[in-house]
């Protein structure tokens, strides 16, 4: 019998304190054998990115990915409010791509997904369960 990966996908607020425990919680997940693609802000994952050491190989571990949050560079992402309404506008569209590509290219396809509570809209926005067709 072949054991499959579990590949699941995590999606954290783009808010201090969300993406790093989140990034934390992928990190051990890897470690029991789940495959793990971090679905990131493009603000955020720059940032992600920057911070990584040539000795870390989080990048090995974890399929990285950025999605854009809807705010142009120069506007203010602390302004929660207006942040989190970019994203309800310019998020389900990307992050359904990112699902769509992962699904085609994955054998497997996705297995189950992590969302920051934060971020819970997201779900019922892309209908995930018919989206993802999970068991």
């Amino acid at each position: 019998m072949v054991q499959l990966m579990p590949h699941v996908v995590a999606i954290p607020y783009p808010a201090q304190g969300h993406v790093l425990p989140l990034m934390e919680l992928s990190l051990w997940l890897v470690k029991e054998g789940c495959k793990i693609t971090f679905v990131n802000t493009e603000f955020n994952h720059k940032r992600v990115i920057s911070s990584l050491s040539e000795n870390d190989d989080v990048r090995n571990k974890i399929n990285l990915v950025s999605i854009p949050d809807g705010l142009e560079p120069h506007e203010d992402r602390t302004d929660l409010k207006k942040l989190t309404e970019s994203l309800a506008e310019a998020m389900p569209g990307k992050l359904e791509g990112v699902i769509k590509m992962i699904n085609e290219f994955d054998e497997y396809g996705i297995s189950g997904v992590i969302v920051d509570e934060n971020m819970g809209w997201v779900l019922e926005e892309l209908h995930f369960g018919q989206q993802l067709q999970l068991p």
